[in-house]
């Protein structure tokens, strides 16, 4: 058997469950399930049964239960954003962030967008955090402040020169009110529109919209940092104009001053010995770019912006070397072998925790502070995540109504069907061959994706640049 795992590439744990899994009746079938799953990670088991009657005659036009299934369970993909928990539910959870993103760029008016919002003014900001200490860097390419010229995927990057001197109270405590420093800027923001446009706050709001869509991202110092959408609509959101004073520059110079403006005060607790306070800001590092559309020769385009956010959307804080689950205890760092910078990110969260249990940094030490979403948009900027998932569980209910024989209600309005169900949550995950399984057919699937993308994207643009499955 070790021979075999070997030669097969696999654990005998691994191996011999797999070939227990090929060898059970239930075996096509379950790749059946893994597949409709898209290969998940953590599989939610359910069981139960359903069935359609026809309402007017009573008679059962189909009934499903989980006992005909491998185990007696019904697999449904988990969902999970992260790609350290599961890269196929990832997958999917990018290319919605992609569609979403896009559909505010490009418009869709499939997705409650129009096409004519690639004429309204739309930059791509990046707002930082502030320097808590000199870290290992890479200077454009330059040698860093310690005399070495760091390579890309060197481990000290974004390490401090100095960790005794490093602020991380003021790092984690920075994460933690990341979101309020957003909220406040986007306060700030459309009153220095309003005053650049020489309006009152009500005149500007009615004659004009700002919508956004943002997403975070951890820096290698375990700081967080926002890429954001910022767009002119009219009074109306996207379906209408902006006015003529809702130029690129105006928005550009708002932008600037509204983050300039944004400070946080987090008082000190001398009785559980935090002596001094913070004022939180963002940081001086702040980018802002005009978005151009497909094909006019600009350097940050609708796609690329689209593809940046989508790739950050399902990333988190085990990028900086911490975990991506709560930890209970500064104990179990030395257990999950975090490395020194992350540990000592996460310690500061518990050492705080007691300064300012409002906070959640107990809870929130993992992600190294940070609570809040990773993924945000504006009312009026394009769909949301939860339309994109409906069109895609419509689409496959209509699949299944058509294998079973179902009337569609949309062809047949007289047609009067209930469906009646009763679920149960059984357990999730899979068993060590079934994993290995579920990874072959999302790399397939994803493969596959891949190579219908690059072909979709020779025909529709030979030299423009990658657009998501």
């Amino acid at each position: 058997m070790s021979d075999a795992a070997t030669m097969a590439g696999l654990d005998p744990t691994t191996l011999g469950d797999l070939l227990r899994v090929v060898g059970s009746p239930g075996f096509d079938r379950l790749t059946e399930q893994l597949r409709r799953t898209g290969g998940c990670s953590q599989p939610i088991h359910l069981t139960g049964a359903a069935k359609t009657i026809d309402r007017s005659t009573g008679t059962v036009l189909h009934h499903y239960s989980t006992d005909t299934e491998p185990g007696g369970r019904l697999r449904i993909a988990c969902g999970n954003r992260r790609a350290s928990r599961c890269p196929a539910c990832a997958w999917t959870y990018a290319g919605d962030t992609y569609q979403l993103i896009r559909a505010g760029l490009t418009g869709d008016p499939d997705k409650g967008t129009p096409t004519t919002i690639r004429d309204h003014p739309r930059v791509f900001a990046t707002l930082t955090a502030p320097s808590f200490g000199p870290v290992h860097n890479r200077p454009g390419n330059r040698t860093c402040r310690c005399g070495v010229r760091h390579t890309e995927d060197a481990p000290e990057l974004g390490t401090p020169l100095d960790p005794d001197t490093y602020d991380y109270a003021g790092a984690v405590l920075w994460n933690n009110h990341a979101s309020d420093l957003w909220r406040y800027f986007t306060i700030y923001l459309r009153r220095e529109i309003a005053k650049r446009a020489g309006l009152t706050q009500k005149a500007a709001r009615e004659q004009s919209k700002v919508s956004f869509g943002k997403v975070a991202e951890y820096q290698k110092r375990g700081a967080v940092h926002f890429h954001a959408v910022i767009r002119f609509d009219g009074p109306e959101g996207p379906d209408t104009p902006p006015p003529a004073w809702a130029t690129l520059d105006l928005l550009d110079d708002a932008i600037r001053a509204a983050a300039a403006r944004v400070a946080v005060d987090v008082p000190a607790n001398p009785e559980a010995g935090v002596n001094e306070g913070w004022t939180l800001r963002w940081g001086t590092q702040l980018d802002v770019q005009p978005i151009g559309a497909f094909g006019n020769g600009e350097d940050l385009t609708e796609q690329a912006v689209a593809s940046y956010v989508a790739k950050y959307a399902t990333k988190a804080a085990e990028t900086t070397g911490t975990v991506d689950h709560r930890v209970g205890n500064k104990e179990a760092l030395v257990l999950l072998d975090v490395p020194e910078h992350p540990r000592r990110l996460i310690e500061a969260c518990l050492d705080l925790h007691h300064a300012y249990p409002e906070r959640k940094l107990r809870d929130w030490a993992h992600m190294l502070g940070f609570r809040g979403h990773f993924s945000t948009k504006s009312r009026a900027y394009s769909t949301t995540l939860g339309a994109l998932r409906q069109v895609r569980a419509d689409y496959r209910a209509a699949e299944q109504r058509t294998a079973l024989g179902l009337p569609d209600p949309d062809d047949h309005p007289e047609a009067t069907t209930l469906t009646l169900a009763h679920w149960a949550y059984a357990g999730n995950g899979h068993t060590p061959g079934e994993s290995w399984l579920a990874a072959n057919i999302h790399r397939d699937i994803q493969h596959n994706r891949e190579t219908a993308r690059e072909h979709r994207a020779e025909l529709e643009a030979p030299d423009g640049p990658e657009v998501w499955a």
